[in-house]
């Protein structure tokens, strides 16, 4: 018989933490070898303990997010896989945490019996998608030239809390040349040529959270 998976669960809501650790008791060929609660946390943790895997969630309150985590997780020699469980199934959030190297994407409505699965998948370096998740990475796939990449996708989303060409480039720690660059694009692969019609696609769209 196989060991069973190394997993490192993160999640900022105490409550939402303790009923996945519960829940994850039950499940044969698991173990919950650690619990964190932010970012931070879970970096650490990681490195420490070794898991297989990371359940991670992508808001966690102050601090740096569950993307930067996957991120810092993902960058390690032998590094564990990260398994996103989420509520939210936006392109710019599927993106973000594709491009900072999650391996699965599995949204919180999911029946337990399909995270059990997604967890053990994941372990074997598979990739697992939610079904609504899927879809949208397909039909990202069937127009590669209007995808927004994680950068553009930020940049919309500062556009989108009404901030101006500096305040966006101070955010970023870009120059505001590479603001206007990316806003280019943006309009380009949205068919718009205002700020507010490119906030108006993405909404549309889906795009943004």
């Amino acid at each position: 018989m196989s060991a069973p998976v190394r997993l490192l669960v993160c999640d900022d809501h105490a409550v939402v933490r303790a009923g996945l650790l519960a829940l994850l008791a039950s499940a044969a060929g698991i173990e919950v070898v650690g619990e964190a609660g932010s970012g931070e946390e879970a970096v650490v943790l990681a490195a420490r303990l070794r898991p297989q895997v990371v359940l991670m969630d992508l808001q966690l309150g102050a601090g740096i997010d569950g993307v930067e985590a996957t991120r810092r997780i993902t960058a390690g020699p032998d590094a564990p896989y990260v398994l996103v469980l989420t509520t939210y199934d936006t392109d710019a959030d599927i993106t973000r945490a594709v491009d900072a190297g999650a391996t699965g994407y599995l949204l919180k409505a999911e029946r337990p019996e399909e995270l059990f699965t997604a967890v053990q998948e994941a372990a074997a370096g598979r990739t697992v998608l939610s079904p609504p998740v899927a879809s949208r990475v397909m039909a990202q796939m069937r127009a590669p030239a209007r995808r927004l990449t994680g950068r553009e996708l930020e940049i919309l989303g500062r556009l989108a809390e009404g901030l101006g060409n500096r305040e966006i480039a101070r955010a970023l720690f870009v120059s505001e040349a590479t603001v206007k660059t990316h806003l280019g694009r943006i309009y380009a692969k949205l068919g718009v040529n205002t700020r507010a019609g490119a906030v108006a696609a993405a909404k549309e769209r889906r795009l943004l959270r």
